[in-house]
This record gives C-alpha cells, sequence and structure tokens, in this order.
C-alpha cells in the first residue's frame, strides 16, 4: 500500500472548537478525498477524528447538513447554492469551504439514442426518432449535473426546460433506471458511467470537461454557523482535506484508491470500472481527468464560479431576473476564501492568483465580470 507523506504541520488539539467530526458522502468516485482522509486518518495530524456517513442521495445530504447530523459533506457545488436560496429546501445560510475536485462527470445516453445520434448527426434528430419526449435523470434540481445537461443540451439546440423531461434520481440508481428504460440519458458523476458502458446499457457521449475545462464539481459543505462556532475546526479540517487531495495527485495512490472505493462501504463497483475514469491523464485534449489538486490550483473556491451557477440558476428561471446585482456577494459570503486561504498558506500551498476565463462549449466566454449581459447573450434561456 501507498503510504501518505505528513506534509502538514501538526496542530494541537487543544484549540479546536470540536475534534470529532462527522462527514457526509455519496457513493461517488470524486468521494476519494474523504475515504483517503478517513483511511490514512490524515485528520491526526490536525487534532481531528473522522467519521466517514454514506449518504443515499443528495437530498438525504442536504437534509443532514441543516439537521446538524452531518458537520460537513462532500457535495456538489450547486446544492451549496441552491440551499442558500432556498430552492428545493428551506433556506440556510452555506458555506463552500473548499472544491475537493474538477472534472469527472459524464452524459451517458441510451443504446438507442446514441446509435440513433450517430446516424442522423445531431441530438435534435437523434431526439426526434423516440417519437415521445425524451427523459433524462439528473441528481439534484440545482446540482452540477442539472446544470452541465441543461447547458449542453442547449449547446446542442435542445431547449432542456422545453424539449426534454428532466427528473431527479440519485448517482446509485441511475444505471438501473437506464437499464430498465425510464431514461434516454443521464448526467452523473463516476463511476456511474462507466458502469453504465460495462452493463451494455448506455454509451457515455459527452463529458463535463468538454462542456467546461476544468470546472468546479464536488465541494467540501457546511453550514455557515459551523464556520462562525467552530473557525479552527473548520481550518484544520480544510487542511486535513488538503493533505487528501494531494495524496491523490499520484496515479499510483488512484489504482490503490480505486481499490478501496470499490468496497461495499464506499461506491461497491468492481475496482476497474472505478479505476477506467480515475487516472491522471486526459482522454484527448478535451476529455479531462478528474482532478483532485495540482499543486492546489483545483481548490481554492473561486467566488467567480458560484457566480456563474446563479447565471444558470437566472436563464433557467429558477431565480427571479434583476438579481444580478446580488449575486458576487452572494458568493463572496457562501465561499470561504479567507478561512482557505489561511489553511493554505499554513500548509505552504499556493493561491491561485486571480480569475480564470473558460470558454465554454457553445464558445462563450465566462470572466464573471458581467452576469446579467451574460444570461441574456444566451440564445437558449427561459
Amino acid at each position: 500500500m501507498n503510504q501518505p507523506a505528513n506534509h502538514a504541520r501538526p496542530d494541537a488539539a487543544q484549540g479546536l472548537e470540536k475534534t470529532h467530526l462527522r462527514l457526509g458522502f455519496v457513493a461517488l468516485s470524486d468521494a476519494a478525498p474523504l475515504v483517503a482522509a478517513k483511511l490514512f486518518e490524515f485528520g491526526h495530524a490536525h487534532g481531528l477524528t473522522l467519521e466517514l456517513c454514506r449518504q443515499p442521495s443528495w437530498a438525504a445530504v442536504r437534509d443532514k447538513l441543516l439537521s446538524g447530523d452531518l458537520d460537513a459533506a462532500h457535495a456538489l457545488y450547486g446544492l451549496v447554492y441552491g440551499v442558500q436560496l432556498g430552492l428545493g429546501g428551506p433556506q440556510t445560510d452555506m458555506a463552500a469551504l473548499m472544491v475537493l475536485n474538477r472534472n469527472g462527470q459524464a452524459i451517458t445516453v441510451s443504446i438507442r439514442l446514441a446509435d440513433a445520434l450517430a446516424q442522423h448527426g445531431t441530438l435534435p434528430a437523434a431526439l426526434a426518432t423516440l417519437g415521445r419526449k425524451p427523459v433524462f435523470a439528473q441528481t439534484f434540481p440545482t446540482g452540477t449535473h442539472a446544470m452541465w445537461l441543461y447547458y449542453w443540451l442547449a449547446a446542442q439546440g435542445v431547449d432542456p426546460l422545453r424539449d426534454i423531461e428532466s427528473v431527479v434520481i440519485p448517482p446509485p440508481q441511475m444505471v438501473d433506471a437506464l437499464a430498465s428504460d425510464r431514461l434516454d440519458g443521464l448526467c452523473v458523476g463516476e463511476p456511474w458511467n462507466a458502469v453504465g458502458e460495462a452493463h451494455g446499457v448506455g454509451r457515455t457521449i459527452a463529458y463535463s470537461s468538454e462542456i467546461w475545462p476544468d470546472h468546479p464539481e464536488k465541494v467540501l459543505a457546511s453550514r455557515r454557523d459551523f464556520v462562525s462556532q467552530y473557525p479552527n475546526t473548520a481550518r484544520a479540517l480544510v487542511k486535513t482535506m488538503l493533505e487528501a487531495c494531494r495524496w491523490l495527485d499520484d496515479p499510483e495512490r488512484r489504482l490503490e484508491m480505486a481499490r478501496r472505493l470499490s468496497q461495499a462501504e464506499f461506491v461497491g463497483v468492481p475496482a476497474e470500472l472505478i479505476a477506467a475514469r480515475l487516472g491522471c491523464e486526459a482522454v484527448s485534449a478535451t476529455r479531462l481527468p478528474v482532478r483532485f489538486f495540482d499543486g492546489g490550483a483545483v481548490n481554492y473556491p473561486r467566488p467567480s464560479e458560484g457566480v456563474w451557477f446563479l447565471t444558470q440558476y437566472e436563464r433557467w428561471g429558477m431565480i427571479d431576473r434583476g438579481r444580478s446585482k446580488d449575486y458576487a456577494a452572494i458568493a463572496a459570503a457562501i465561499n470561504q476564501t479567507a478561512l482557505y486561504r489561511e489553511a493554505a498558506q499554513n500548509m505552504g500551498i499556493p493561491v491561485p492568483a486571480g480569475e480564470t476565463s473558460p470558454v465554454l462549449i457553445d464558445g462563450r466566454e465566462w470572466d464573471g465580470r458581467d452576469p446579467a449581459a451574460y444570461v441574456k447573450g444566451f440564445a437558449i434561456r427561459t
């Protein structure tokens, strides 16, 4: 086994407001940082004992964060923002402590639809062959998978609010739903796209990195009062997760993690299916690997990335237009940049300078400067 190297500066447990933390996760490959942190007890160097609590769905993660049953969780970026806005659940002030990974999601369609797409060349033409309204699944109404799916569909000329039926299904149930002909397509994290292909019920036709290269995906999430009540503990938790993310940068360690994740208590699918899409190398120039650390470039919770999710909620009619002047303030309150900087600097991890300007699949650049104009520029929107 590849044992972790401890790069952290040890913290005295004295000074931590809380030392035992319950962390939630869903059965996905990108829960790897939490699993590594527990298996190798990275938290001990920072005075923390971690308890992992597998959850059946993102709704369960939300509910247990809000009830206090979980202190923090591996969570969809968009789940945090949705709860903050009171969409799909009671409004609660939330915190994104750090980004846990980038990339690593995909869109898989049924064999029938994949064959039609190969024959007809465009998605609208392929969908027309179904003879009914197509059904696509995502994992949470305001989550990343819903946003990747909607953005990808719109980039192909398909209106996700009018031309398809969108349903919510927990990640571990996706493949069975596809196999039973209840779905024409889905957007979910790995390894469930790989499992669908291995079972012969679907084909992956788009990777999330093709929609937004190196997009933020899962975050380390908590209620905001966790940060205010336990600031030293929150900082220690970020340092613990940075250690775990850094450990995952090594290819051999990813193979080890695939074997660990295959255990029933974590993901429970064959290790080879997890490993196939948990590698460190890009499949192509646009199909990028899941990234966990990359010298710290992955983990900084940039507020502009949070603002992008708010623009999509406006685009699809989830929040009222005219609120764009508030977006920067909302993102600045959720994304715990000061806490992250303190933790990273304590560990000697550089904090990325400035914002990024990614170009998404439709050729539009996102730089965060004018959210209102960005939304107005979409041909397909509510």
